[in-house]
């Protein structure tokens, strides 16, 4: 059997994946604080027909072997953590962060991390997001609170209508030493991996921590033109492979004909 027809389906099925990719980055491309993910592939082993370096009988060495590949497979699907574009929302509950951090929810009894920073509040008056999962530090909005005030350092005051000051507290946010390392779970939420390092509190516009912006929201770093060229990419990748099963097959006809 010829060796490329499995080779070629290699390619084929790395292309699938490459698109399932694909489409789950233009799938997201108005989620706030989404970040696009990357298909990364490896080749598979080679066949050696001819060691390079070997000696020949009269002691040269041979420049340049034969190997014969044996295709592609998937290695890792990366998360891209690149800033997304900013939308104004004036939304004094909306938050984005500008450089690098994460916020910090509790879920029930676990600690998620995200970059979504649609915040609300629940019926006590805690800052949660959409799906009640609370925002640490905690901060409760004391009754009679008219506006809501975070400065870019991450200090919460709350204030009543004749500004009186009510209540104030510091919100912190969180880096890990690899971000690619982080779990994505879903519902815009990341959890640490030994591979992601523990997370690292700081406080916003300090150190390499970035700052908070009140009345905005971080939307995808999804960029659709430059999606829609990778698959491109893809899906003419994925014909040429197929089109050398094609081949292959061809090739295999004529031999099985030659006695004909």
């Amino acid at each position: 059997m010829m060796r490329s027809l499995w080779t070629a389906a290699t390619g084929m099925l790395g292309q699938q994946l490459n698109m399932d990719v694909i489409a789950n980055n233009l799938a997201n491309v108005n989620t706030a604080g989404f970040k696009k993910s990357r298909a990364d592939f490896e080749d598979l082993l080679y066949q050696t027909l001819r060691q390079p370096g070997a000696a020949q009988a009269t002691g040269q060495l041979i420049p340049s072997g034969i190997q014969v590949g044996m295709g592609v497979r998937p290695v890792a699907v990366q998360k891209l953590f690149s800033q997304g574009d900013y939308q104004q929302t004036g939304n004094q509950l909306d938050l984005a962060i500008e450089g690098e951090g994460f916020f910090k929810l509790l879920a029930g009894d676990q600690e998620v991390y995200t970059r979504n920073g649609a915040f609300k509040l629940d019926n006590n008056g805690v800052i949660v997001d959409s799906h009640g999962y609370i925002l640490q530090p905690q901060f409760t909005v004391p009754d009679g609170t008219t506006s809501l005030v975070i400065d870019p350092s991450g200090a919460i005051t709350a204030l009543a209508s004749d500004g009186t000051q009510l209540a104030q507290a510091q919100l912190t946010i969180y880096k890990f030493p690899n971000k690619a390392g982080l779990f994505a779970k879903g519902k815009n939420l990341f959890i640490p991996t030994p591979a992601s390092g523990d997370a690292v509190e700081g406080t916003p516009g300090t150190g390499e921590y970035g700052t908070i912006a009140q009345g905005f929201l971080e939307m995808s770093n999804v960029a659709v033109v430059e999606e829609m060229v990778n698959m491109i990419v893809a899906q003419r990748a994925y014909e040429a492979n197929s089109k050398a099963i094609q081949t292959s097959d061809q090739m295999l006809q004529l031999a099985n004909n030659v006695k004909r």
